[in-house]
């Protein structure tokens, strides 16, 4: 993935014009030619400007192999003798762009075998469909799911492949990371069985052209013995009157497996089957399962579980509960269930029913007050008595000032707090408990996330007041938080991302960790994550959106277990903020996050690769990878600083060095870490002398004069090993002996 679209005829081998990377001697190889001359490096790129510069080419580079590659939207271009590549799949694939292709995550089959699958009567006509019972795989290499959304075809497509693709094929689930579907991003390999989910409104829209080149591409895939099964949401599938496409194979699924077998499933899978069984004991719990699509099944599967390990943590807890008649019973195992896969509106329905002034027990409706009370229980579940009041008390004051208690006209506010029931019956009246130690408990997360749900759904001029209300009461931007696990669910919960750009513009520049903790669950959902990715682009370009995207990208890339693709998109949003933002702020941000990742090899390496492009002049890498760079220097391998040790073959050490110094806007920084690597040097002969002699090319040059004087100031008090002053040692070889006594270093430029 790049900010910029790769250009095959653009040409990386035009010699460097920088004088500062030619040794011009003069005599001891000073800078008195270059102070006289005055000339400069027409070619080099400050390093936080964003103009083109062309890559260095090393003269004693060999020429590349000859090599085939397809690029999209190109020719194809054939190096070499044509003949021996002609009508060969195998070649034609040798060698392909890897960043214009879809990058996707190999599946293990048995994984995939192992795991719960309900196949119902229409899911094996479906099935048969597909399959070619002669030879047991599908009857066309790609196959198109056209199914409504969270019907399972996700689930049915990579099943499919893993039992009827060869055991020597890899199964790969792609992710669709383009802007419109086209044939010239999927990728083609030998054995290899592609999964590909169509589900953005906008970017997966299925085109007659598209299908037409698919058809094209079917043949490839054929040649290769490989498959792809695309699953199209069925609001994505206009009337294309699909004719007889060779290659190509259209099935409709129109339902999803049956709700309760689907939970069997998977509670059986997860070492929960005796559940099964009072499940089916239960005609209140099945009757809920009735019609759930097999999203909705599989989290109701884990509503059972989680209502399982409930009741067995509070068997074990007892807590010490002061009961009121029969609140202070405890929950069997058939109550938790029930709870668990309740729908509750009905219950909400009286709860939320008619306007309410006075609390009567005989009218299930609550007043206000009490409302916002039993959304504060919602989120925070059992917390001590003060932190839950102060909640409730935040909501109230978020969506209006608290008026006078009824028929109390006059009274102050402590007043008419007083005058209102005391909070240990408001919190009983309303499912709550209040144990000896003055805690809250509110042991019912099913029926509080369904509280949530309903007044969200039902109450839209509340939804922004919820938001603020909820980002206050987080304890910390952690997405296992109460208040940022209620923000993520309910901001995505009809399938948008609308609701994340709200939360976004009103919290955006204040608590940017939550806004990035919240957005971490939206990109890592199934359904939303490619929106809240496009969002994520947009917000980038935005100073007051930078600290939440920074937050984001580096969690992100700090999670070692990450998808590919995911950290790619992290790393190309932090290219973004770093290439759109100048206030030092934010730029500070991207260093501190390159800094504090780039100990990671495998993000080291993706720094790597922005200091290269840095360098090839891609212009939105310049201040990205000027950036990179510094965040390079701080790697040490045994000590040794990693750049001077083993610096990689495509990184211009001598470039970048003279680059940063001679831009006002990073020298300081550069110098700070150039002198961390002499002090990391000097007690080593043998190594302070490589890396003097590593620098002081890129120390030469027009413009280096005062950086250089600088930088040797900054040297002043370290010592080799042979107790010579390090400053003096780069004096004596930069400054030529002539002109010693016009600029000894005692000396201030400054």
């Amino acid at each position: 993935m790049s900010d910029v679209p790769f250009d095959p005829t653009r040409s990386h081998t035009n010699p460097p014009t920088d004088d500062a990377r030619t040794d011009h001697s003069n005599g001891s190889g000073s800078w008195l030619h270059r102070l006289r001359s005055g000339t400069g490096a027409p070619g080099r790129l400050d390093a936080n400007t964003e103009g083109p510069d062309p890559a260095p080419s090393s003269p004693d580079a060999a020429p590349a192999a000859p090599r085939v590659y397809e690029t999209d939207g190109t020719a194809t271009n054939v190096f070499g003798n044509p003949e021996v590549v002609a009508h060969v799949v195998e070649q034609l694939i040798l060698e392909t762009r890897k960043r214009d292709l879809l990058e996707g995550v190999e599946q293990r089959r048995e994984q995939l075998l192992d795991q719960p699958f309900v196949r119902s009567e229409h899911w094996e006509r479906v099935w048969e469909q597909i399959i070619n019972p002669d030879t047991d795989r599908p009857h066309q290499p790609v196959i198109i799911i056209v199914a409504p959304r969270s019907c399972g075809s996700t689930t049915l497509a990579l099943r499919l492949l893993a039992e009827h693709t060869p055991h020597t094929t890899t199964v790969v689930k792609l992710d669709a990371d383009w802007q419109t579907p086209s044939k010239g991003r999927l990728p083609l390999e030998k054995a290899h069985a592609y999964q590909l989910d169509l589900k953005h409104p906008v970017n997966d829209q299925v085109s007659i052209d598209f299908l037409n080149a698919l058809s094209g591409h079917a043949a490839h895939l054929r040649d290769c013995r490989s498959y792809l099964a695309l699953t199209v949401a069925q609001d994505l599938w206009k009337d294309h009157r699909l004719s007889d496409r060779d290659g190509i194979q259209v099935v409709r699924l129109d339902e999803a497996p049956d709700g309760q077998e689907v939970v069997k499933a998977h509670l059986d899978a997860s070492g929960y089957g005796q559940l099964v069984t009072s499940l089916r004991s239960l005609p209140k719990a099945t009757a809920s399962l009735r019609g759930l699509t097999a999203v909705a099944a599989v989290r109701a599967a884990r509503a059972a579980a989680m209502a399982w390990r409930e009741h067995v943590h509070a068997a074990s807890e007892r807590p010490l509960v002061q009961t009121d008649g029969e609140r202070g019973t405890p929950a069997t195992l058939d109550e938790r269930i029930i709870a668990a896969l309740t729908d509750w509106r009905d219950e909400l329905d009286s709860r939320f029913g008619e306007m309410s002034s006075l609390h009567a027990h005989d009218n299930p409706s609550l007043t206000v007050e009490d409302r916002c009370l039993l959304l504060a229980l919602a989120v925070q579940q059992s917390a001590p008595m003060p932190v839950v009041a102060r909640s409730a008390a935040a909501l109230l004051k978020a969506i209006g000032d608290a008026p006078d208690a009824p028929g109390s006209a006059g009274f102050s506010p402590t007043l008419s707090a007083l005058a209102g029931r005391g909070m240990r019956r408001r919190i009983q009246d309303v499912g709550g408990q209040v144990d000896m130690q003055d805690t809250v408990v509110f042991d019912r997360p099913a029926y509080g996330r369904a509280v949530l749900e309903y007044v969200w759904d039902n109450y839209d001029v509340l939804r922004k007041p919820l938001l603020t209300w909820l980002v206050a009461t987080t304890q910390s931007a952690d997405p296992e938080d109460h208040a940022v696990a209620a923000l993520a669910e309910l901001t995505v919960r009809h399938g948008t991302v609308d609701y994340l750009t709200t939360l976004g513009e009103l919290v955006g520049g204040s608590h940017p960790r939550v806004l990035g903790a919240v957005m971490e669950s939206a990109v890592r959902n199934e359904h939303v994550g490619r929106l809240a990715w496009e969002a994520l682009y947009g917000w980038a370009e935005k100073e007051s959106y930078a600290p939440a995207v920074i937050a984001l990208c580096r969690r992100i890339l700090e999670d070692s277990s990450v998808a590919t693709s995911l950290a790619k998109r992290a790393m190309v949003r932090l290219r973004r903020v770093a290439h759109r933002n100048t206030a030092p702020a934010v730029v500070s941000q991207v260093q501190a996050a390159y800094d504090a990742l780039v100990q990671d090899p495998t993000v080291a390496q993706r720094l790597v690769g922005e200091v290269q492009s840095w360098q090839e002049g891609k212009v939105p890498s310049a201040r990205s990878g000027a950036l990179a760079f510094l965040a390079l220097m701080t790697v040490r391998r045994d000590g040794t600083p990693w750049l001077v040790d083993s610096a990689p073959t495509d990184i211009d050490l001598h470039r970048a060095v003279h680059d940063l110094l001679s831009s006002s806007r990073t020298a300081a920084e550069v110098t700070s870490r150039l002198t961390d690597w002499i002090r990391a040097c000097a007690d080593d002969p043998s190594a302070y002398t490589q890396l003097r002699d590593l620098l002081l090319p890129a120390l030469r040059g027009h413009n280096m004069f005062a950086a250089s004087w600088k930088f040797m100031n900054e040297l002043r008090g370290i010592t080799t090993a042979e107790g010579v002053s390090v400053a003096d040692d780069f004096h004596n070889h930069l400054v030529d002996s002539r002109l010693r006594p016009v600029f000894p270093l005692e000396t201030s430029l400054v």
